[in-house]
């Protein structure tokens, strides 16, 4: 793929702005779901339609036959509820309640989307010529398939996700992860095959990118089995149809729940976990959980779950499991709340594979600096962990966003597999391999500039007193400058009355 960052995307941002003409006064949070819903609605509307006229053409009569469909993965939409019934009603006052019957109808015929679908189009702040002129700019927008770009729709939801993330701020971060961070975890990790799972999936980017990582690399994506979880309703229902949309079953548990209060998936082992769980969170429940089974390294700080969730995830490891994680750089150095210890345990039990420390920048919604963390139970370097700073890598896309390059993310990648490979040169600067021993001596502090050391500087191998006559000649130089610049400004104001 090109070296591809938001700022070459096109056809995405021509449907958002296309369809911000619906917004009017409306919060970010709100309008997102009408979008989505819409998206999601032309999406499985198309596929749809083009399976039944297929199956009209072969003239034996299945045209209306559930089967036919679900058979190949296709929603099947029932009559009323096609777009071209939607469009045809685009400028009725009824076409809210056109679209939240549709939904029901499709929710009713689909099992896998019960309940999942907004049907909230028909409440009247919702302004409905715009809504009809948004469904206007949707049918004259094919979203199926089309030549080399097979995921259109997928990128225009993922696109409109991250757009919504930055508008909502804060709050946004709860549902999105930056493309380029779940993609440097992705590569690391490269879950090929197993069950894979994110305990805090937001809207699903985790699951996206592994089945991407998958097709890509010209792999099955049955070969992999998704698992996860997320406690916001909204957020859980956004997921699961950012997952239907590429015609990916996920099982994220029966309802949204909170993860360390309602473990979803208690007995599952995972092959591979993803996950950006919410930086530094207080109040997660530890007065209710301390003495559960997850606190295998000891009992995390009730002030703060970083902990918590990376011994959540060390629990429902397979034997040979690997996590690939973000994590706020706090918890590399941290001793409050017995942090020090934990880190200490995890460490010593030679789980700590990698440590990557990004750029600033990277997320809509907090500025806090973070770290990706690589733990595997089979590593293949026992008693060795690779530290790799990265905070000079990646490019502004905007005044107040940086994304890592294609190039970036490689750079890490191989990184690692040479780590792995144990063909890695330490580059001072950028990369170190560090015996256990080592980190015990620095207090068990995960901090890469402590290992990676300073970039080496190029010597320019001018000689001290060339260089030093160079300069003052150029000084000299320029304060001649500054005199005749004084000159000529003193000259100006006397000429009009005034004397410095």
């Amino acid at each position: 793929m090109a070296n591809k960052v938001t700022a070459d995307i096109g056809f995405e941002k021509q449907i958002w702005d296309a369809a911000c003409v619906l917004r009017g006064n409306m919060d970010a949070s709100e309008y997102k779901n009408v979008v989505l819903g819409l998206i999601f609605l032309k999406y499985i509307s198309d596929r749809f339609e083009a399976k039944y006229q297929e199956l009209v053409e072969e003239g034996d009569g299945f045209e209306e036959d559930i089967d036919e469909y679900t058979s190949e993965g296709i929603f099947f939409v029932p009559a009323g509820a096609r777009w071209n019934e939607i469009a045809s009603k685009a400028h009725t006052p009824e076409i809210g309640v056109v679209i939240d019957d549709a939904m029901r109808a499709i929710e009713k015929e689909n099992h896998r989307l019960k309940d999942i679908l907004p049907k909230n189009f028909a409440r009247p702040e919702l302004d409905k010529r715009r809504l009809g002129d948004v469904v206007d700019l949707f049918t004259n927008v094919q979203m199926i398939e089309q030549g080399e770009e097979k995921d259109i729709l997928g990128r225009t939801y993922e696109y409109c996700l991250s757009m919504f993330a930055e508008q909502e701020g804060k709050r946004g971060g709860e549902f999105f992860t930056p493309s380029c961070v779940v993609r440097t975890l992705v590569e690391v990790l490269r879950p090929f095959k197993g069950r894979v799972y994110d305990p805090c999936c937001g809207s699903g980017g985790m699951f996206v990118q592994s089945a991407r990582f998958v097709e890509s690399h010209s792999g099955n994506i049955n070969n992999i089995a998704i698992y996860g979880q997320d406690s916001n309703p909204t957020t859980w229902k956004m997921a699961q149809m950012n997952l239907a949309i590429r015609g990916i079953e996920p099982d994220l548990g029966s309802y949204a729940a909170d993860t360390f209060l309602d473990d979803r998936h208690p007995t599952m082992r995972a092959d591979y976990i993803m996950a950006n769980p919410p930086f530094n969170l207080s109040d997660w429940g530890a007065d209710k959980l301390k003495d559960d089974v997850r606190w295998l390294y000891g009992m995390p700080p009730a002030g703060n779950a970083n902990f918590a969730w990376l011994q959540h995830m060390i629990y429902h490891l397979a034997p040979a499991g690997k996590i690939g994680m973000v994590l706020a750089n706090g918890s590399l150095s941290s001793q409050s709340g017995g942090e020090g210890e934990i880190r200490k345990n995890i460490i010593n039990a030679d789980l700590v594979e990698c440590i990557v420390a990004m750029p600033t920048q990277l997320f809509y919604t907090t500025q806090i600096p973070v770290s990706l963390w690589f733990l595997n139970k089979q590593k293949k370097r026992s008693g060795k962990t690779l530290f790799i700073d990265a905070r000079k890598l990646g490019t502004m896309v905007s005044r107040k966003l940086r994304e890592l390059t294609d190039e970036d993310i490689q750079r890490i990648a191989t990184t690692f597999k040479a780590f792995e490979d144990g063909s890695l040169d330490d580059v001072k600067g950028f990369c170190a391999v560090v015996d256990t021993s080592t980190i015990a001596e620095q207090d068990y502090i995960l901090t890469p500039g402590r290992y990676v050391g300073i970039e080496e500087q190029e010597d320019d191998v001018e000689p001290f007193e060339e260089k030093m006559n160079r300069l003052t000649s150029e000084l000299a130089e320029m304060f001649k400058k500054s005199h005749e610049l004084e000159a000529e400004i003193r000259k100006k104001l006397g000429a009009i009355g005034y004397e410095v």
